[in-house]
């Protein structure tokens, strides 16, 4: 239950995905995007950050514990969806996606699935989808239906954070009174989900019933904690998120106005 997930293939995959990155921002790759600058130290420590979530929640044992337990399959959801994508968005920089925008139908549809509306939709579609039970289950058996399943938790939950944290000018962020409108809608999904699971007179998902709790739990115990682990801290994300938006936001305000003046009598 507690061994670490070596799988070749997901090995592979996480080593480059760290090298392009590396080797396009400070490496020799960078020469093939002329007239920018190195990321800087807070952008490769945010990306490798990111990184390591995505490590952590793909390879540690929190990956085969989420065989066993519902509440560790929540927070390796909680750590796909909404920690390692807006940390690697913000470590990126501006330019490092700016030559795909050169190819033919990029931007039109790079703009359409960053809209705030189609991404809130993708991924909620998505995030609620893999909940029904039946799906659930599925994907806890069938290796593949698993490896699917993560792949669309965090290429939407990509694009979920993109209004908010995104790298790009030509696919820019949303207006920050707009972030914090999305902000709270994307934290009533996941809270209303979580409820339901927590509150849930009977098992959801009939493959924990079948399977030994690594915590010593019963499968509601387990389950009602694994409900409270969606609605709690996924909530405490986005309106810290959120509040951080909406404060940054108005001292600018602050700061555009400049110092008050004051009219003196001749």
């Amino acid at each position: 239950m507690f061994a670490w997930n070596w799988t070749p293939a997901l090995l592979i995959g996480m080593a480059a995905q760290i090298g392009a990155y590396l080797l396009c921002t400070v490496g020799p790759l960078r020469r093939f995007f002329p007239g920018t600058h190195k990321a800087t130290p807070v952008e490769i420590q945010l990306f490798a950050l990111g990184w390591l979530t995505l490590f952590v929640a793909l390879v540690s044992p929190i990956d085969r514990l989420g065989g066993y337990s519902l509440t560790m399959h929540m927070v390796q959801h909680i750590l796909l969806t909404l920690v390692a994508p807006p940390l690697m968005l913000l470590g990126t920089p501006r330019w490092l996606f700016t030559p795909i925008m050169r190819v033919s139908l990029a931007r039109p549809i790079g703009r359409f699935l960053t809209n705030p509306v189609v991404a809130f939709l993708l991924f909620n579609v998505v995030f609620i989808g893999w909940h029904v039970p039946a799906v659930y289950d599925a994907a806890n058996v069938i290796l593949t239906v698993h490896i699917l399943e993560h792949m669309m938790f965090f290429g939407t939950a990509v694009l979920a954070w993109w209004p908010v944290c995104s790298p790009m000018d030509e696919l820019p962020r949303a207006h920050p009174l707009a972030q914090t409108v999305f902000l709270f809608a994307q934290s009533l999904p996941a809270t209303i989900l979580g409820a339901i699971i927590a509150f849930a007179p009977e098992p959801l998902y009939t493959y924990y019933t079948a399977v030994p709790n690594p915590f010593g739990m019963t499968v509601m115990d387990d389950q009602q904690l694994a409900g409270l682990v969606m609605w709690i801290p996924g909530s405490l994300v986005y309106f810290g998120v959120l509040t951080f938006v909406f404060i940054r936001w108005l001292n600018r305000d602050e700061r555009d106005a400049g110092p008050p003046r004051y009219q003196t009598s001749a």
